[in-house]
Order: structure tokens, then sequence, then C-alpha cells
């Protein structure tokens, strides 16, 4: 007990608006439908949990999450309830480095954290629950705590699988996978349908199949809890870091950002836990494009230079170059030109500089000669929002990115469209901003991904200087017509 009030719980204990009686009822009731009917808790318990930071013993911290979850309507786990005994890690600068709402790990809790997570969002999945969600953890305090993750505790210091001990993957009562030994053959396959989610991801979105990626994902979880030889230990780890990438993505793509943030830090575990420091990088490095995304190229910045940094030396220069488009788009974002542009020529000098000679990891193979080229002008169709100048070089490269784009990836190339388009109204070009702007459009329909819309409404703004114009007055009443409508969107999901 720490005597100091447990601000977390007592914080989603008010959203959830029960009383303290009705909570320890509850726990009892979800207690004994769980397998546990001795469990006996009552007022003075809830109070002490919330007042004094008492924190119960198992399995009261896994109903607790289950209860809220529920309630809420988004996934709430232990660390979130504060009911976990957090190691407080020191920064170089002697201050301490915890940050609420991100998900930090001993080792061998990274099984059991997966496996609960997962296990609450398969929950809402099938129920059918949406709520506000919580709100994003600050970058700065979440590339903190990251940083001191990544590079100041001594159990991550060896880049390897702690093999000594075995993972004890605790079952939080839903979608629970029992342990139990696996060979290559069915990590080989797990690894197939690794390639099978990504490449239906980039061709329709992520909304269709996030629920079957998040529950492969609970499986290898548990899978995880059964010590394996080392080789296929890492290659286990290896699994459940692209699937939670994937499904951190997904839920980025439709909406979910704070659920998707904590599946980047879920993936960047896992790959450490298997020795790729790469993969844990380039993990971090989708939160830096979340934030973007959000308005916050700020904290982007923040997190791309902890990408970098937790990469390790072993980084090919593709990845390299596809770490520093990432930062040139933030970089834009902020106004920052100059150093745009320097960071995108690192970008084309590491992508050329990449012979081939070495086989790049799966999760890079789609990061190709027009994903260069569709980065790049994005970034400077951002710039071109402070700088309009730089709409000449944002439709030069959409124009080099959508002569590539043959390799069936709609989403990617709904976005070509949608740079190409707003830099044409930004250049004063309407008539081919209306073109570009109607094959995004009828591009859309078909594909469930929610950011493609965040992304359409940016255009839609440009078009309001132009609405005298018959022919963009009549895009702008079929954009219209076709937008989702914006029911009560919450902090769980993207900003118009």
């Amino acid at each position: 007990m720490s005597g100091q009030p447990n601000t977390r719980l007592a914080d989603l204990f008010g959203l959830a608006g029960w009383s303290k009686g009705e909570l320890a009822r509850m726990v009892n009731k979800q207690a004994a439908a769980m397998g546990h009917p001795q469990l006996a808790t009552d007022t003075s318990r809830v109070r002490r949990w919330i007042d004094l930071g008492e924190i119960p013993r198992d399995p009261v911290p896994r109903v607790l999450a289950a209860l809220f979850t529920e309630r809420l309507g988004r996934v709430v786990t232990i660390e979130d309830l504060g009911l976990v005994r957090r190691r407080t890690g020191k920064r170089s600068d002697g201050g301490s480095a915890e940050s609420p709402g991100v998900l930090l790990w001993t080792p061998g809790r990274t099984a059991a954290a997966l496996t609960e997570f997962t296990g609450m969002d398969l929950m809402l999945n099938r129920r059918g629950l949406v709520g506000a969600g919580a709100v994003l953890a600050a970058g700065s305090a979440f590339s903190s705590a990251m940083y001191d993750w990544l590079h100041n505790d001594p159990t991550l210091k060896a880049d390897a699988p702690a093999l000594d001990d075995p993972l004890h993957a605790d079952p939080v009562g839903f979608d629970r996978y029992e342990a139990a030994p696996i060979g290559s053959q069915e990590i080989e396959e797990l690894e197939h349908s690794v390639e099978v989610f990504r490449a239906w991801d980039a061709a329709r979105g992520g909304g269709l199949q996030r629920k079957a990626v998040v529950g492969q994902l609970n499986e290898v979880g548990g899978m995880l809890a059964y010590r394996h030889p080392e080789h296929l230990q890492r290659r286990l780890w290896g699994v459940a870091a692209n699937l939670a990438v994937l499904a951190g993505w997904m839920s980025h793509d439709v909406g979910l950002e704070p659920t998707a943030q904590k599946y980047f830090v879920i993936a960047a575990h896992a790959a450490r836990e298997g020795g790729d420091r790469p993969r844990a990088g380039e993990a971090l490095s989708r939160a830096a494009r979340q934030m973007v995304h959000l308005g916050r190229p700020d904290e982007a910045l923040d997190l791309m230079k902890l990408a970098r940094a937790g990469s390790g030396e072993e980084v090919l220069p593709r990845t390299r170059a596809m770490l520093h488009t990432i930062e040139a788009w933030a970089q834009a974002a902020m106004g920052k030109g100059q150093a745009m542009r320097r960071t995108l020529g690192q970008a084309e000098d590491l992508f050329v500089s990449d012979k081939g000679d070495v086989p790049p990891p799966s999760w890079m193979q789609l990061f190709k000669e027009a994903d260069l080229y569709g980065m790049q002008a994005l970034a400077y169709r951002t710039l071109a929002e402070h700088d309009p100048q730089a709409a000449v070089h944002a439709r030069h490269f959409a124009d080099k990115a959508l002569a590539l784009r043959i390799d069936g990836r709609q989403r990617s190339k709904i976005f070509d469209y949608l740079s190409m388009a707003s830099a044409c109204f930004i250049a004063d070009d309407p008539e081919q901003a209306d073109r570009y702007a109607r094959l995004a459009l009828v591009s859309m329909g078909s594909n469930s991904s929610h950011r493609t819309w965040d992304r359409l409404r940016q255009m839609y703004r440009l078009t309001a200087g132009y609405a005298a114009s018959p022919q963009i007055s009549q895009l702008r009443e079929e954009i219209e017509l076709a937008m989702p409508k914006q029911k009560g969107r919450g902090t769980d999901s993207a900003p118009a």
C-alpha cells in the first residue's frame, strides 16, 4: 500500500459512474463468473484501492480490467488502472521516467500483457462496444519512458530472448489460448498469415481484418507462455511483433488511436524480446506517423529520435530511408522546409545506396520506390500549406509514385491521388485537382480506411476557394454526399 491515492483508478472510476458499493458487488459477481467464487470484496476495500493506493491480489486486477473495459467500451488494462507495481527508471537528467498510459514491462510480463490486451480488445469486438477511449500519451512523456526502457533497463541490454526462466502468461478470462509447444512448420504458417494480413491491409484498409489480426495475436501470446527452443522462440516473438504492428496500424486506420499506440508499444516489446532492434524502431516509427496524422508533429519528431536510437547499428539503408521520410513529413507539418528538404535528400541517398545484397526483412518489403516518392509527395504537399511553392514538387513526386502503383495497394494509391489533388488546388490548377480528387473518390468506396477520409477532408478544405466554379461546386457536393457521417467521434477516433 503506497498511502497515496491511485489517480488512474480514481479517474476511470469517476468515468464509469459507479458507487464504491456497486463496484464491490460487481467484482464479486465477475470473479465468480471467472472461476473465483470465494472472492468477497466490500466497500472499504474499494476505498483503499482508490484512496490509499492499495494493490489487490490476483485475480482482482484482472476482474477490474474486465469490468472497466465493458463499462467504458474500450480496452482498459491492469496498467491503465494503476494496479501494477512499477519500477521507476532513472533518466540521465536525474529525473524518473514513468509515463501514464505507456505500457512498460519486465521481459516476463510481455506475453501476459499481450494476451491481456488482445483478449480485452476481442471482447469489445465481440460485443460491439464503442466508447470514447483514452487520451493518447503525450509524445515527450511517451518517448522519454520508452527511451529509458530501451537503453537503461539492465534486463534488456542484451538483445536476445530471456530463456532462462519460463514465461508465465496469466490468463485474463477471455480468449485464452492454452500454452503448448509448437514446431517450425506451425511458425512458418503463422509467418505466412502475417504476409496475407499485411497484403490485405495495404489493398483494402485495416477495418475488415483487424479482428482477425488481433485474434491471431492473442493466440500467439498464449503460445509464448510456453518455453520453446531459442531459435523457435525468436521467430515466435517476431510473429508477435509483426502482428502487433499490423493490429496497431489497422487500429490507427479506423480511428482507434490510443488502442493503436498501445499495440505499437506491444510490438516494440515483442521485437526486443526476440532480439530484433530494427523491428522495435520501426514499430515506434508507426507511432510517430500516427502523431503527424493527428496534428502533433513535434511529438512525432521526439518519437523518430527514439525510433532511430532504438533501431541499433544494423539497420539496412532502405529502412533508414523510410525512417527519414517520416521525419521529413513531421518537419513539413511544422513548416521547416529547409530541414525537410535536407532529410528527404538523405532518404534518397540511403535508398539508392541499398544494393539489395542483403534481403530486407519481411516488414520492409512493402517500402518500394513508389513509397519513397509517395512520402516525398506527402511531405511537399504538407509543406505547401506553409509555402505554396512546394506544391510543384508535391505534384512531381505524386506523379512518379502513381506511375509505379501497379501492385494492388489501393490505399497508398488513394493517398497519392489526394496528395496530387491537394497540390493542384494549392498551385491554382483546379481542373487537374478535380480529376485526381474524383479518381480518389471513386476508389474510396471499396476501402475501409478511415485515414483516407481524413485526408479527403483536408483536401476538401482547399476546394472552398473554388466553390464558385460549377465543376468544383459539383465535386464538393459529391464529396459531401460520400463522406461518412461522424457520429460523436471521441478521443479514440481520428479528428475531423
